[in-house]
C-alpha cells in the first residue's frame, strides 16, 4: 500500500533497470480471533507471550506490545525487558549518580553534596557533619556540664561553710542572748550591722571613709575567732604619753615638744569631731590613750569608748570608760555625755598634765 499522490507515471519506469524505492504502510494484526478478549480465552494460541505486555484491538484482530517502562518483543516469553533509564539520558536526565530500578530509576547527588541531580550542576557541596565530629562535640558539651555542676557544687559548699562560720562566730561572741540583751537597750547605743549595711555605709569600703589623720592610729583589722574579739592597730613604738611625763626614769620632755604634742592631739580630736562623717565622740580622752613614736609624734588610740554622733541628735546617753580625773563634771552629775564638750573637758585635763607634769588625780598637798 502506498500514498496515491506519491506516484507519478513515467515511461522510463517501463524500460529502466534501477531500483525503485516505494513508500509503504503495512497494516497487520493477528486475525485468528476477533479481539483481545476472545484471544485471552485460549492461552495456547494467545500470541502475547511476554509477562509484561499489553493487548490492543486492531480491526478484526489484536496486537501485542510491551507495557510502559518495558521494551522488547512481546510475542516471545521474557521478551519484554525493563528499560534502563540511566542509558536514556535524553528522556530521563540524570547528571550524577544514576541507579536503575524495576520500572524506574534513582538519581542522586554524590556523597558530600546535596541538591537536584536531574539538573546540570544541581549538586552542591555540603558541610560534612561526621559521626566523629558529633562525638567530639557531644563529649565536650557533656564535659562542660560536668565542670559547671562541680563548680556549682563547690560554690554551694563554700556558701554553706560561710553561713556556718558566721553563725559560729556570732554564737562565740554572745549569740542570741547578746542580741536580746542589746535589743533591750536604746537602739542608738548598741547595734549589729550586716556586711551589706556596712558596704552601703562605707560606699563599698571606700578608702575615703577610713579615719585617715596623721595623728590617729590606723586600724588594721580584727579577729572574732576567740572568746573576746581582738582589734589590731598600727604599732607605735614609744609607749603612752602618760608614762613619758610621769615616769621618773624617763628624760623630761622639753616644753616646746610638750606643746607640739598638745597641738597634735588637739588636731586629731578636732578631726574626729568636725571632719569625720559622721562625727565621733572619743569618750575616753586621757594621757594613757595618747601614743608616741620614736620622734615623739602624738597619736590618738584606744577607740573602745568612742561613739558615732547621729546627725539629728544633740546629746546621747552612754556608758563612758573614762578614768577618774578626766571625766566631765556634768557627766558625773547627770550621766549624760553632752555633745563634744565632754571630750574638750578631758583634753583640757591632758593639757594641764603636759604643762605641769602632774597626774590628773593629784592627791599630794
Amino acid at each position: 500500500m502506498a500514498d496515491s499522490n506519491w506516484f507519478h507515471y513515467n515511461k522510463s519506469y517501463l524500460t529502466g533497470t534501477e531500483d525503485l524505492e516505494v513508500q509503504l504502510v503495512i497494516v497487520w494484526a493477528i486475525r485468528n480471533v476477533g479481539n483481545c478478549s476472545y484471544a485471552k480465552r485460549n492461552l495456547i494460541d494467545y500470541a502475547c507471550q511476554s509477562a509484561n505486555h499489553d493487548c490492543s484491538n486492531s480491526q478484526a484482530g489484536y496486537l501485542c506490545s510491551c507495557t510502559k517502562e518495558y521494551q522488547g518483543n512481546p510475542y516471545i516469553s521474557g521478551g519484554c525487558q525493563d528499560v534502563n533509564e540511566c542509558d536514556l539520558k535524553d528522556e530521563y536526565p540524570c547528571f550524577d549518580n544514576c541507579k536503575n530500578t524495576m520500572r524506574s530509576f534513582i538519581c542522586s547527588c554524590p556523597r558530600g553534596t546535596k541538591g537536584n541531580a536531574t539538573m546540570n550542576d544541581g549538586c552542591r557541596k555540603k558541610y560534612i557533619f561526621t559521626f566523629a565530629l558529633k562525638l567530639i562535640i557531644g563529649t565536650s558539651i557533656g564535659a562542660l556540664f560536668v565542670v559547671l555542676a562541680c563548680f556549682g557544687s563547690y560554690l554551694l559548699v563554700q556558701k554553706t561553710r560561710l553561713i556556718k562560720a558566721k553563725q559560729r562566730f556570732f554564737e562565740q561572741n554572745g549569740g542570741l542572748p547578746l542580741q536580746q540583751q542589746m535589743d533591750s537597750f536604746n537602739t542608738t547605743t548598741f547595734k549589729i550591722y550586716s556586711i551589706e549595711e556596712l558596704e552601703q555605709a562605707t560606699n563599698k569600703f571606700s578608702e575615703e571613709c577610713i579615719l585617715n589623720h596623721m595623728n590617729v592610729v590606723k586600724f588594721l583589722g580584727c579577729c572574732f575567732e576567740v572568746k573576746v574579739s581582738v582589734h589590731a592597730y598600727e604599732y607605735i613604738s614609744n609607749g603612752t604619753l602618760y608614762h613619758y611625763i610621769h615616769d621618773k626614769q624617763k628624760t623630761p620632755i622639753p616644753l616646746d615638744v610638750r606643746l607640739r604634742i598638745a597641738n597634735e592631739s588637739a588636731k586629731a580630736l578636732a578631726y574626729m569631731h568636725s571632719f569625720a562623717s559622721p562625727p565621733i565622740l572619743y569618750g575616753d580622752v586621757k594621757s594613757a590613750s595618747r601614743l608616741l613614736d620614736d620622734n615623739l609624734i602624738a597619736y590618738v588610740s584606744d577607740f573602745g569608748a568612742s561613739k558615732l554622733v547621729p546627725s539629728d541628735v544633740a546629746e546621747i546617753a552612754t556608758v563612758v570608760q573614762g578614768a577618774i580625773g578626766y571625766l566631765d563634771s556634768e557627766y558625773i552629775t547627770t550621766c549624760q555625755l553632752t555633745d563634744r564638750s565632754s571630750d574638750v573637758y578631758s583634753f583640757a585635763v591632758v593639757l594641764l598634765e603636759l604643762l605641769t607634769r602632774k597626774k590628773a588625780l593629784y592627791l599630794e598637798g
